[in-house]
């Protein structure tokens, strides 16, 4: 009977190593086939920015055959100097705007290392240890030295470190420590959604420190930290609750402007001399809440036709704002203004701008209003 227990015991404990193999298994490949899903999306994307910058720029050269067919002289010359300037300017950014090499490698840096799994394997033998409540047996103990012991546990509950914890504008910034008695691989940053809901990975990598941008302003925001390793991931750390910023405050980003837009004054101004409408975008995005800011209008010449509204990030910069579906705006001039989206014009106001004029733009993103 002794004899029927005790290897039913040793079949127990290696059905439960091959269980777990067999578990790492499917992570392993589950993770295989997100870093492949992975690379095809970077590689689609990568594929439609160059399909949409080769359509522009046919777009650009199908215009210009027009224009030399055009046998008005007069017409010519008034826009043979803009399109000298846009077709030199598309030349300039071609080969940053077409990086040819790949975004990401489409081989997969990864090496499956079994050999310390195929040592701990072969040795097993009935000299006894216990580890995490397993029984193994191993001819030499040595092996199983305190780092590897440790390397085998789920990792402790990292700890906040309040002083690295804080909030700027709408982002988070957020510091930890792993839990002394653990070895981790890495770390997942979970953040709820400004209103008490569920949380989200918004992080997973090595690092202690994590900033959140973009987040909702007047909102508190809940944090937690969980660490893991080979054997698995280990509890969640204590939770921080952090406020963003009751008002935004925001300038003008350069990263986002045309080339031919001049920004000074601590990005707080900007000057176009263009023939051509070109784009600004604030270093700031809204997604909630009521905000309001107003421009100032330091120079206006030319009776010139002025966008200014909202826009999504990736609203095109050389046309004006509210030519597409990404962009809403008021354009104005020196006498009556409208307001515009996806091409489409309406509201038609009498009464325009001049140097000295205040715009004041409302966004009610609780009423959806522009």
């Amino acid at each position: 009977e002794n004899s029927l227990n005790f290897e039913t015991e040793i079949s127990s404990q290696c059905d439960n190593l091959i269980a777990t193999i067999k578990t790492r298994k499917q992570q392993l490949l589950t993770f295989a086939r997100k870093e492949k899903d992975y690379k095809l999306r970077i590689l689609r994307e990568q594929v439609m920015a160059c399909t949409a910058k080769l359509q522009q720029t046919t777009g650009l050269i199908q215009f210009c055959i027009e224009a030399l067919k055009d046998n008005d002289n007069m017409s010519y010359l008034q826009i043979g100097s803009s399109l000298i300037n846009r077709v030199s300017n598309v030349e300039m950014t071609w080969h940053k705007d077409m990086n040819t090499s790949p975004w990401v490698s489409p081989e997969f840096d990864l090496t499956l290392d079994c050999q310390p799994v195929l040592m701990a394997i072969e040795q097993l033998n009935f000299s006894q240890m216990k580890l995490n409540g397993l029984i193994l047996r191993s001819p030499l103990k040595e092996f199983f030295t305190p780092d590897l012991v440790l390397a085998l546990r789920s990792p402790g509950p990292p700890i906040l470190i309040p002083d690295e914890c804080m909030s700027e504008n709408n982002g988070i910034t957020v510091g930890w420590q792993p839990h002394p008695s653990s070895f981790v691989e890495a770390f997942i940053l979970e953040l709820d959604d400004g209103n008490n809901g569920s949380f989200r990975e918004v992080y997973c990598g090595k690092e202690t420190v994590c900033t959140v941008d973009g987040l909702h302003f007047n909102s508190i925001y809940r944090l937690r930290v969980k660490a893991y390793n080979s054997s698995g991931e280990g509890v969640y750390s204590d939770v921080i609750s952090l406020q963003t910023a009751d008002v935004a405050w925001f300038a003008l980003d350069p990263l986002s402007a045309h080339p031919d837009i001049i920004i000074t004054n601590e990005n707080q101004t900007f000057t176009c001399d263009s023939y051509e409408h070109r784009v600004v975008l604030a270093n700031m995005a809204f997604s909630r809440g009521v905000h309001y800011w107003e421009i100032n209008v330091d120079r206006y010449q030319n009776n010139a036709d002025i966008a200014l509204g909202i826009a999504r990030a990736d609203v095109s910069k050389d046309k004006m704002i509210g030519k597409d579906s990404l962009g809403w705006s008021m354009y104005i001039d020196n006498k009556r203004s409208w307001f515009l989206h996806a091409d489409r014009h309406d509201r038609r106001c009498d009464g325009g701008i001049e140097r000295s004029s205040v715009i004041g733009v409302l966004l009610n993103m609780e009423r959806h209003e522009k």
